[in-house]
């Protein structure tokens, strides 16, 4: 897991490291700035102009560093410090004289009035104005340069993180004053922000870099927050015995389909037995029997008395593991059919699309999920349950609140989907891809889920390794497919290369 800090954290983090490595405060920022150097060069040709914005902190002591590197390396570098208070941090000052002993290097020092340069699409600003210790909204001067840079059209690459942004609660800034990146090389740790849908616009592509903060701090400090890496799903994923047969893996029951909706079944179904469950059995209103057993010769299905919608729900204490929801509809016998269906069920189950709908829609019953359920909404699915967020960051924390609340595993869906266990623990998923918004991808992540759950696996590691497995399994549909050709049967298709990929 990569873990994912608070910004008050990180500051003792670089000071335990500071501390104990030992290593001067100086001698990490330079540590820092080489690497930023070395990934810029790798992407960003000598031939483009860059201009370094540098503040009067430690970011602006990146800067300072990271232009006077650039200079060695022969691009063509112009550099502006902002010191209207006539103070700089220690190290600050120590980079502006190192980088004044470089001949013929352009450099402006600003105090009072600043002529802005004449800023072109081609140029590269690189932006260490501000870091990740800001806490209100900029203003004055410093807002007036962020939207010089943000109009300009010149391309952007934030040091650590754009100037503006907060590391974790944006609700109370002002959007129009955060520098717009469209790369940020970050130190240590990705920031909380970064995951969140709205800031993207500010962020852009993302790169954490490894300055070898000190492992003792980062493995005793504590956060809620991580990210899975393949490394977490590889320990995760047990190999099958050589003597298996399909009892061992698990019989799934799927509740799922009504007219005009059995697609949604199919994926999701597909998707399980693809995902390693021994037996499958769907549970479907009567018009779909032909459609699944045509489809999905290796499913049972097992069939509702009404001809288009679920009227009635099954006996599901024979079976290993249930999902309810693909495909289901939100008739008034089908709710009252869920309703039933969670009051008898005695072990964690997973809910999903509309399923969840009818759970906002008849709140109450929510007091009947079995402790240790899986709840699967995007974030529209969430707000019908929860209520409206302002931001994926209230969101998220209502997301927390809910999973502690009632004890189940909220799984919301979307680039970077959080995994918010029971205990208050959040895991984002760092696989996956623009290609996978498409239809009856929340389907199939279902089926993952349903049959990792049927083989036995605990329901939080089966969501935090299903998130997993559905986004590598998009990764490579997108390789095969493009973004744009993917459909979700093609995820189905490429889960068994995801699961050898991750063994």
């Amino acid at each position: 897991m990569i873990k994912i800090f608070p910004i008050n954290s990180v500051k003792e983090i670089d000071q335990y490291t500071i501390l104990h490595e030992p290593i001067a405060s100086i001698d990490l920022v330079e540590r820092a700035s080489s690497l930023f150097v070395h990934e810029f060069t790798r992407r960003f040709s000598k031939y483009r102009r860059i201009i370094v914005f540098a503040g009067q902190g430690n970011n602006g002591a990146d800067a300072l560093a990271i232009a006077r590197l650039l200079c060695e390396e022969l691009y063509k570098v112009e550099t502006f410090l902002f010191n209207p208070t006539d103070h700089l941090s220690p190290e600050c000052e120590i980079n502006k004289l190192r980088l004044l002993e470089i001949e013929h290097v352009e450099f402006t020092e600003v105090t009072q009035n600043f002529e802005p340069p004449m800023l072109l699409e081609k140029d590269i600003v690189i932006d260490g104005l501000f870091g990740s210790g800001l806490n209100r909204p900029l203003s004055g001067g410093f807002a007036a340069v962020v939207n010089y840079i943000n109009q300009s059209g010149a391309e952007v690459v934030a040091i650590d993180i754009p100037s503006g942004l907060f590391g974790e609660d944006n609700r109370q800034n002002n959007l129009e004053t955060i520098i717009k990146a469209s790369l940020t090389l970050t130190f240590g740790f990705p920031k909380l922000s970064f995951l969140q849908a709205e800031n993207y616009p500010y962020v852009g592509e993302w790169k954490t870099l490894d300055i070898g903060l000190h492992p003792d701090i980062v493995e005793k400090k504590e956060t809620p927050y991580c990210l899975i890496t393949e490394e977490d799903v590889c320990e995760i994923i047990r190999p099958r015995p050589k003597f298996a047969h399909k009892g061992i893996f698990g019989h799934a029951l799927l509740i799922a389909g009504s007219k005009g909706k059995m697609g949604a079944a199919v994926l999701s179904a597909r998707s399980c037995l693809h995902s390693g469950a021994g037996l499958l059995t769907v549970y479907t209103s009567e018009c779909g029997t032909q459609i699944l057993q045509t489809a999905i010769p290796e499913a049972i299905v097992n069939i509702d008395p009404h001809n288009e919608h679920l009227s009635l729900a099954p006996d599901c204490s024979k079976y290993s593991a249930v999902a309810i929801g693909p495909g289901l509809g939100q008739h008034m016998e089908t709710a009252l059919a869920l309703e039933h269906a969670i009051q008898t069920i005695k072990k964690p189950i997973i809910l999903d699309a509309d399923a969840i709908n009818i759970l906002a829609a008849n709140k109450e019953i929510m007091k009947y999920l079995p402790i240790r359920s899986i709840l699967t909404p995007h974030p529209k699915e969430f707000d019908r349950l929860a209520g409206n967020s302002s931001s994926s960051y209230e969101r998220l924390l209502k997301a927390r609140e809910l999973a502690a609340n009632y004890k189940i595993t909220i799984v919301l869906k979307g680039a970077y989907t959080a995994v918010c266990l029971p205990n208050g623990h959040v895991y984002f998923n760092s696989s996956g891809n623009p290609g996978m918004a498409t239809a009856g991808s929340g389907d199939v992540l279902t089926g993952v889920l349903l049959g990792l759950l049927a083989q036995g696996y605990e329901p939080e590691i089966a969501a935090t390794a299903g998130v997993y497995l559905h986004g590598v399994a998009g990764d490579l549909a997108a390789v095969a497919q493009t973004e744009e050709g993917l459909i979700a049967s093609d995820i189905i298709n490429m889960l068994g290369k995801a699961f050898k990929q991750i063994k």
